[in-house]
């Protein structure tokens, strides 16, 4: 079929949702199950949707669902965060989780034939593990993740206005949904593994190990 693997995930993810297997981690985001779903089918309809902001001097272009949806997505799940403490580490993780990314396409190849993986693949790994850790719980490392790539790439738009190197910037589009999606599940997954271990600790007397029967 050659499904984009953002779209594939976003498939599997609904379909927890809908079982209900999700609703715990998405009750600690302050998220509905039907409010997920409608964000899930935004991305993944979106994702036929290009449009063009700006030809010169640097051509931008963003993919409404990798782009514009995980942008107003991000900026009302920091704007709705209960405590200002929240919102500062969402626009942190958001921006630190970027800042690596444009770090790390200065390092790796652009020529993916010279890389096992995608380098999108690696960055989308990169920025989940980065998010989760700069943004702590799974609403900031969420935010972290989903925006970071943006981040990302409005780095490279002004690397390229600054040095007036050739080339062109698509907010969302291909990879860049590919990382989107990868980063901000990872980033929640690993603050909801971390927060599952450190509950199980709490329940057990001393910290020790649980009675075995």
């Amino acid at each position: 079929m050659g499904l984009p693997i953002g779209v594939i995930l976003l498939v599997i993810v609904a379909i927890l949702i809908f079982f209900g297997v999700l609703h715990r981690v998405l009750d600690r985001m302050r998220l509905s199950d039907r409010a997920a779903l409608a964000i899930i089918v935004a991305m993944a309809a979106g994702t036929f949707l290009d449009v063009t902001l700006l030809r010169t001097p640097v051509l931008v272009k963003m993919n409404i669902g990798g782009g514009a949806i995980p942008l107003v997505v991000a900026i009302w799940l920091i704007a709705t965060a209960d405590e200002a403490g929240e919102k500062t580490r969402s626009i942190l993780a958001a921006l630190v989780t970027g800042g690596v990314v444009w770090g790390l396409s200065k390092i790796l190849s652009p020529d993916e034939q010279f890389m096992r993986v995608s380098p999108m693949l690696v960055y989308g790994i990169a920025a989940g593990i980065i998010a989760a850790l700069s943004g702590r719980s799974r609403r900031s490392a969420f935010v972290g993740g989903l925006g970071g790539i943006l981040i990302a790439d409005i780095l490279h738009w002004i690397e390229l206005a600054v040095t007036g190197i050739p080339g062109s910037v698509f907010f969302g589009g291909a990879g860049a949904f590919d990382g989107s999606v990868i980063s901000a599940i990872l980033a929640v997954g690993i603050v909801e593994l971390v927060g599952e271990a450190r509950e199980k600790m709490i329940k057990t007397p001393g910290g020790g190990h649980e009675n075995e029967h």
